[in-house]
């Protein structure tokens, strides 16, 4: 029978009898690194050679060898870390301080007003009922005005957030967004 690589095999196991079995040894210059030797072939390293599944066999105490960090993720933990410290020195610049300064100046004020709104009207219908049933012209009252005028304070304040966020806080925080990804992508090397 023969192999798809053009080979011959002796059974259908996929194994030829006939070849040396591969032997797998330590790396010479790597003390915990395996290399396999296939006879006649290319000597590649093993990086899964006595690699363990997770929590068969693992002693409590572990040693330095087997707990080493492969260089190239070293380096991605690197990029990483660099790039957390420019999200913090975004974070403590004057320009994200003013993007947040001008967001907190428009929503903090807006929420209170529109929250004071919505328990005025709630505990006006509740507690003053004879109030909210007065009509204003025809079958249309206090009550109905009140509620029609909580979808409409909802629709102006979201008009309202969006305006102030097109005009004070957008183009500074895309600047700040474009500054961040710019410095983030020289820190990982380029990469993203």
């Amino acid at each position: 029978m023969q192999s798809s690589n053009g080979r011959a095999h002796a059974g259908g196991d996929g194994h030829d009898s006939r070849a040396p079995a591969p032997q797998a040894r330590e790396h010479p210059h790597s003390p915990g690194r395996a290399f396999v030797d296939v006879p006649g072939e290319v000597r590649y390293e093993d990086p899964w050679y006595d690699a363990l599944a997770s929590g068969w066999g693992e002693s409590a105490v572990m040693d330095a060898s087997v707990t080493d960090v492969p260089a190239a993720r070293r380096q991605r933990e690197t990029g990483a870390q660099a790039a957390a410290q420019i999200y913090l020195e975004v974070q403590r610049s004057a320009a994200f301080q003013e993007v947040r300064s001008r967001y907190r100046r428009f929503v903090v004020p807006a929420v209170a007003a529109f929250f004071i709104w919505y328990v005025a009207y709630v505990v006006t219908a509740t507690t003053a009922p004879g109030l909210m049933a007065r009509p204003v012209a025809g079958a249309v009252n206090v009550g109905l005005l009140a509620g029609l005028g909580q979808f409409l304070s909802t629709f102006l304040l979201t008009w309202a957030y969006a305006r102030h966020a097109r005009l004070r806080r957008d183009r500074a925080a895309l600047e700040l967004r474009w500054d961040t990804q710019e410095l983030t992508r020289g820190a990982k090397g380029g990469a993203s």
